[in-house]
């Protein structure tokens, strides 16, 4: 079995913090000038400053965004539609603060809670109070099937149960995204993609739709609480039925396609474990790495290890060099060059 690899995403951070308040605003402006022209409020002015903070995260076929930024108006005008080949989705969960923007005449706002679809197609503008948001930016041809219901809901504001699955299953991602692993970013990225369609689809299919959704955001439940309880070695069906509010029934059936919840858990603990052994910078005993991630016997662990990986545990640390891939293109090497405008005009690509 091929070994598995170190977290995969390594995060674009950007932040106005540390410049001189009057240099604040005029580097925002340039970190956004691919997507929007931003201004100051009338009742602001350079020398206020201007803190803003935006940390993004490629997954390969989706960008997601964390922002934080004072109040600003922004456009999208035409002439920068037809220098840009940038035609994403733009999906907004605002967190705090509030938006308007206008688009064909016909403004919305964007309370925190709601979940806004915008097309970076299409020009707009509008203006924000300060907030917080997490953003999501998605490729137009990732919604081939589905161009109808999406153009026709652009510049729209979903708050129903879809949008309350879509926050719920996103803030699940959003803990998760320093733990991904390269397998795991398609899997998001379909998920995520399918809950937006699903919140766009007509009433008569929301129904099966919904059921289907829920049992994706709820197995995403499971598995963020399997990964935050690694170490507990309680970890058991019937304490994750009581934290998750299921039945076993239910439980064991989200986990059937994995092999069982037994199984998953496991592989998991070992999956953590192979990560800390292959990092040259752990030098924690391998004893101390088995029961930091659940395993209260040395021989138990290894011979759990030894017949997932092919090799001992003592061997994926002193191989570590070989069991690496060679090459040097990985998703989060790839990611550490460029910035934002470069990720944006490669997305999806």
């Amino acid at each position: 079995m091929a070994s598995p690899g170190p977290p995969a995403l390594e995060p674009l951070v950007f932040s106005t913090r540390e410049l001189e308040p009057t240099q604040q605003f005029a580097a925002w402006q340039a970190h956004v000038a691919a997507l929007v022209d931003v201004k100051l409020p009338d009742n602001k002015s350079i020398d206020d400053g201007f803190p803003a903070d935006h940390t993004a995260w490629n997954l390969g076929r989706m960008l997601i965004v964390q922002q934080t930024v004072p109040g600003h108006s922004y456009v999208r005008s035409a002439a920068k539609l037809r220098s840009s080949s940038i035609d994403h989705w733009n999906v907004v969960l605002p967190r705090t603060g509030r938006a308007w923007t206008e688009v064909n005449g016909r403004v919305v706002e964007a309370p925190p809670g709601g979940v806004q679809i915008r097309s970076l197609g299409y020009p707009f503008r509008g203006r924000a109070t300060d907030s917080e948001s997490l953003c999501l930016y998605l490729p137009r041809d990732l919604f081939t099937d589905a161009t109808a219901p999406f153009d026709a809901k652009n510049n729209s504001v979903l708050s129903d149960n879809f949008a309350n699955l879509l926050i719920s299953y996103v803030n699940g991602i959003e803990a998760r995204l320093r733990n991904l692993a390269a397998d795991d970013l398609p899997r998001v990225v379909q998920a995520t993609r399918d809950i937006i369609i699903a919140g766009l689809s007509s009433p008569a299919e929301h129904d099966a739709a919904f059921e289907h959704l829920t049992g994706v955001a709820l197995m995403e439940r499971a598995r963020r609480y399997i990964q935050t309880h690694l170490d507990a070695p309680d970890l058991t069906p019937e304490v994750m039925c009581r934290a998750l509010g299921v039945s076993r029934s239910r439980l064991y059936q989200l986990f059937e396609p994995s092999g069982g919840v037994a199984h998953y858990i496991q592989r998991r603990r070992l999956l953590a474990a192979h990560a800390a052994l292959s990092d040259p910078v752990d030098i924690r005993r391998i004893i101390d790495i088995a029961e930091a991630v659940g395993f209260n016997s040395s021989a138990n662990f290894s011979r759990a290890f030894s017949k997932e990986f092919g090799y001992s545990p003592r061997e994926a640390r002193n191989a570590e060099a070989w069991l690496r891939p060679a090459h040097s293109n990985s998703l989060a090497e790839h990611e550490k060059a460029g910035s934002f405008e470069d990720w944006l005009k490669a997305l999806g690509s």
